[in-house]
């Protein structure tokens, strides 16, 4: 189901808009705008959140790579 959003732009813009109506499709164009920013948002956000877990991890031993790949190979 959709909704309908509005939102105020300077009467120059809205007469360019009205000028290229036949050439752009306004309300399909804003529409993936803002899909695609809300969507680079939570990328971002998810990010930041994985990369607090990543911190709040703790690192690694020196040379755990290189023994678990050796114990692999071993076993």
């Amino acid at each position: 189901m959709s909704e309908v959003v509005s939102f105020k732009v300077p009467k120059e813009v809205k007469e360019k808009m009205r000028k290229y109506s036949k050439t752009v499709k306004w309300s399909e164009e804003l529409r993936n705008y803002v899909i695609e920013r809300i969507k680079a948002i939570e990328r971002e956000e998810n990010l930041r959140k994985v990369t607090e877990i990543i911190k709040s991890t703790g690192e690694v031993p020196e040379g755990f790579s290189l023994r678990s790949i050796r114990e692999d190979r071993e076993s």
